[in-house]
């Protein structure tokens, strides 16, 4: 299992492009998982619902299963938020692991950027960022490929992708 990452100021298209993307790699023949870090109080249940309803009782966990899919919501309940590695190990095993977010974990990202965004380009001060992937001329010895020329941005995710052993070992020496 591989892991590349998506960095990138909010507004940069990184989840337009991921939805682009995730299509391109499964007519490949490969499976894809994203995993996307939300800021603090999010939630994926509906007020009200039998399961947002065990969650606020104080389930520690809360699984929901149907014909068509299944959910885990694990609660924190005050601890840590757990670290990338962590999370890797939930998932089941595919081929290639997008992540968004996470911008602290040392696993390779290739930076989104949209020039109308107005932002900074990140590469200079992240040194996981190995390539960029941006609708403007940018000068760096990064790889850096057009946001709209889907084959080349998931052909530079493939190729800058990490070993999930790799992550793992990474993100020990940074604690």
């Amino acid at each position: 299992m591989k892991v590349i990452g998506l960095a990138g100021w909010s507004g940069a298209g990184k989840t337009t492009l991921l939805t682009r993307l995730i299509p391109h790699f499964k007519a490949e023949g490969l499976r894809v998982s994203v995993i996307k870090h939300a800021h603090h109080h999010f939630d994926v249940d509906v007020p009200g619902k039998d399961s947002w309803r065990h969650r606020e009782a104080g389930a520690a966990e809360v699984l929901v299963s149907s014909e068509r899919r299944w959910a885990l919501m694990h609660e924190l309940r005050g601890a840590g938020e757990p670290r990338l590695p962590e999370l890797l190990e939930k998932l089941a095993t595919v081929d290639l692991v997008v992540v968004e977010g996470f911008k602290r974990e040392p696993h390779r990202k290739i930076e989104v950027h949209r020039a109308a965004n107005g932002k900074p380009l990140l590469f200079p001060d992240d040194p996981g960022i190995v390539g960029i992937a941006t609708d403007t001329a940018v000068e760096t010895r990064l790889p850096t490929v057009h946001l709209d020329d889907i084959p080349a941005v998931a052909a530079m995710l493939l190729r800058a992708a990490m070993p999930v052993e790799e992550v793992a070992a990474r993100s020990k020496v940074t604690r």
